[in-house]
């Protein structure tokens, strides 16, 4: 039994009793008459005339759990609620459709969202208004969830025609707009280059020159726009943009969104410095920071990136990773201070006093060993910027959470630590690691936050991308068990997220006490983004491990993407299935946000599916997707996965072809072209045993071995340079171009 809770049975419980998801099952005692998603709260609105109240959020999301406590834990304001209105929950990750639906809607009547996201509709599903989160009463110039729910009471009683009248046409509105939003054409369509152009011109002009990132606060990591710019500093070095993505890379890792303590990173920062996060740890956040640090690493070398990404791999691991090799949706932002609280704050685990950091250290001062005389708290409290009075800033913690607690955060190095301390690196670094080691034992005591079990295809995708991008670095310290985490994930997914039958991939699973996955009676498909994702995540793993299986099952399912998802009227992927109950419109999604849209990722997968497969068709379709959102501006700014994947069609793409039986020379041979940042490289493996094998539309008879040796062909828009069998040689030749000297970058 969890801390604050009552012994005895609850006084309520509704039909999210029955659900799955574990952000619906965190409301089952309330004293709401909550529905899921579905035909039975539909058809109830319909037969008593009532308006719909949906409230969407996500099991680890802070202010869901504040509109909860102040709202729908009253008996009082349930009460007007189960009278006048059918209320339904919806898990945004288990049901993004319906999310990004109304999410539309919100934006345009209010110009922003978030969530909790409370949006009142007409039975039939016709959005009449809405908002986020509401106060339990009037305050903060806002006005109060009873208000609101009393004012609609009346107003659908003495005008409910023009209300619906007016949900209808918000709703015609929506898919007039989906329908026409990219038949007209400019007078003249940008160049794919003048788009690059522009790109590199926004990006220079909204970064932040001290602390990386976008200029202000709150501070997102936006890794699709990290990603295109490592493409286009490779693309064009005298951009000098490279120290965009740099920066920011190595500002992240210094602040509070990165957990120091043991890895991974939080969902955002309140502040422009990176320093007090808004605590959620989300899983894919941390399948795009292991691309986007293993990216840095492969363009610099520098040894930061590949620890970071090391520690991100550690703790999803750990903390997110299903027994059976899936890996769960993430943490919670709020957790007990202590046991016998009654309350959850935002930020308890992860914050500290000075005095807890000074005990513990002190305490296990024979873990340091022989630091040469220096003092470790010392060394560690100044590094970590760790204060008697607490580290962080009142206009950082409006509610008080954090008062005289510190957020550790790195704003020098370990070098310049050690110049300060007169002592070395190699014992700054030491002590660091110890004493990480000794707080993250006793953080692992503390209660933990909310951990939501639901495993999300997408995301898992997103993950078998960050594990088999890294899986490619061969100075990496764990390789082979990066590989081994991402071929067991692939196995997991084939298992718990493909159904056989219909065959189509599942939305989510769900994690409970067992070593086994569970699945809905009634199963959630999956949409774009799941096929999108994890047809990525697969070409991904193909390259790291050279498994054809798996690059053959990412054909499959670009298939079934393309006969499910495809608009063959006007091009481009809708984001649910045709036909699919109880959706008012198809939307088709436009813009790379805290995740990159399915339509950027698949014009990714096509390029490379034909290329590996000699398919025209599917650089075809990737053609239409270009064309299709041709007129958004500006291009390398809402989609910059697109724009990365346009690059690569404009510019050509690089082939590694090696000859040979498999083995330790072969190999050798593909890790020295795998350990660079090449977008868009293809590997090919030819076995001169096998004559009759063809792929990518290489024959192996197309290419030989040297002095029976296997031999590699580094190929460039059908070109092929000449065979090489040293692996030396190859990195030799590469090394020029794809590797970047980090100190011309800093400062």
């Amino acid at each position: 039994m969890a801390a604050g809770e009552s012994s005895g049975p609850p006084k309520h419980t509704n039909r999210l009793i029955n659900e799955k998801s574990p952000y619906l099952l965190q409301h089952a005692h309330n004293p709401v008459d909550w529905y899921p998603w579905g035909e039975e709260a539909i058809a109830r609105a319909k037969a008593e005339n009532k308006l719909i109240f949906l409230s969407v959020g996500y099991s680890t999301c802070h202010w869901c759990h504040v509109m909860e406590r102040e709202s729908f834990e009253s008996e009082e304001v349930a009460e007007i609620m189960n009278e006048n209105f059918i209320n339904v929950k919806v898990d945004r990750e288990e049901r993004p459709d319906i999310d990004k639906l109304y999410m539309t809607f919100i934006l345009l009547i209010n110009g922003s969202g978030g969530w909790p996201m409370s949006v009142w509709l007409t039975p039939d599903l016709a959005p009449v208004t809405g908002g986020t989160y509401f106060p339990p009463k009037d305050r903060w110039g806002m006005p109060g969830f009873t208000t609101v729910l009393l004012k609609l009471k009346i107003k659908w009683a003495t005008d409910g025609d023009d209300l619906a009248s007016t949900g209808r046409s918000i709703i015609d509105a929506i898919k007039k707009n989906v329908e026409e939003k990219h038949k007209e054409k400019p007078d003249r369509a940008l160049t794919p280059e003048e788009k690059f152009r522009q790109a590199i011109t926004i990006y220079k002009r909204n970064f932040d020159p001290v602390w990386g990132g976008s200029l202000g606060a709150p501070k997102f990591p936006e890794v699709s726009k990290l990603n295109l710019i490592f493409h286009a500093h490779l693309q064009d070095p005298a951009s000098k943009i490279l120290g965009v993505v740099l920066n920011t890379l190595d500002k992240m890792a210094a602040g509070g969104i990165h957990d120091h303590v043991f890895g991974g990173f939080a969902r955002y920062s309140v502040d422009k410095k990176w320093h007090v996060p808004h605590f959620e740890k989300m899983l894919y956040d941390q399948g795009q920071l292991l691309m986007a640090y293993t990216n840095g690493y492969k363009c610099t070398n520098k040894p930061l990136y590949l620890d970071v990404a090391d520690s991100i791999f550690k703790y999803i691991c750990k903390d997110l990773q299903h027994p059976a090799g899936g890996f769960y949706s993430g943490e919670d932002a709020d957790s007990l201070p202590a046991w016998d609280s009654k309350e959850k704050i935002e930020g308890a685990f992860y914050a500290w006093t000075f005095s807890e950091v000074k005990d513990l250290l002190k305490t296990n001062l024979d873990k340091f060993g022989d630091v040469g005389g220096v003092n470790p708290l010392e060394i560690y409290t100044e590094h970590y910027d760790v204060q008697e009075t607490g580290n962080v800033e009142p206009s950082s913690d409006p509610h008080g959470h954090l008062l005289g607690k510190n957020i550790l955060i790195v704003y020098g190095s370990v070098k310049e630590t050690a110049v300060k301390f007169e002592t070395t690196p190699e014992i700054v670094q030491r002590i660091l690691d110890v004493g990480n080691e000794v707080l993250h034992e006793v953080r692992d005591k503390r209660p933990r936050p909310h951990l939501d079990t639901k495993i999300i295809c997408a995301w898992n995708g997103l993950i078998l991308s960050g594990l088999s991008q890294l899986a490619c670095v061969k100075d990496a310290p764990n390789r082979d068990k990066y590989l081994e985490v991402a071929a067991k994930l692939v196995s997991f997914i084939r298992e718990n997220l493909f159904d056989i039958q219909s065959r189509k991939l599942l939305r989510s699973c769900y994690g409970d006490e067992s070593d086994k996955a569970t699945k809905l009676e009634n199963p959630i498909h999956g949409f774009i983004d799941d096929y999108a994702f994890l047809v990525k995540g697969l070409i991904d793993y193909y390259r790291a491990s050279l498994d054809e299986s798996a690059l053959r099952w990412a054909k499959e399912l670009q298939e079934i993407q393309d006969d499910l998802f495809w608009d063959q009227s006007c091009g481009a992927y809708f984001y649910s299935e045709a036909n699919s109950p109880n959706v008012a419109v198809r939307l088709k999604e436009d813009h790379d946000g805290a995740e990159p849209c399915g339509n950027s990722v698949s014009a990714h997968n096509l390029l490379l599916l034909g290329d590996y497969f000699d398919d025209d068709s599917f650089r075809e379709k990737a053609k239409k997707l270009f064309s299709y959102f041709s007129n958004v501006t500006p291009f390398g700014y809402v989609l910059p996965e697109m724009m990365s994947a346009m690059l690569l069609e404009e510019h050509g793409r690089d082939m590694l072809v090696v000859v040979g039986p498999d083995g330790p020379e072969a190999k050798s041979l593909t890790d020295a072209v795998r350990s660079f940042y090449i977008p868009g490289l293809v590997i090919i493996r030819l076995d001169p045993t096998k004559p009759n094998q063809r792929m990518g539309g290489k024959k192996v008879d197309s290419f030989r071995m040297i002095q029976d040796s296997p031999t590699a062909y580094l190929c460039r828009n059908k070109v092929c340079q000449l065979p090489l069998t040293e692996p030396y040689r190859l990195a030799e030749g590469l090394q020029a171009k794809h590797v970047f000297d980090y100190a011309e970058y800093e400062n």
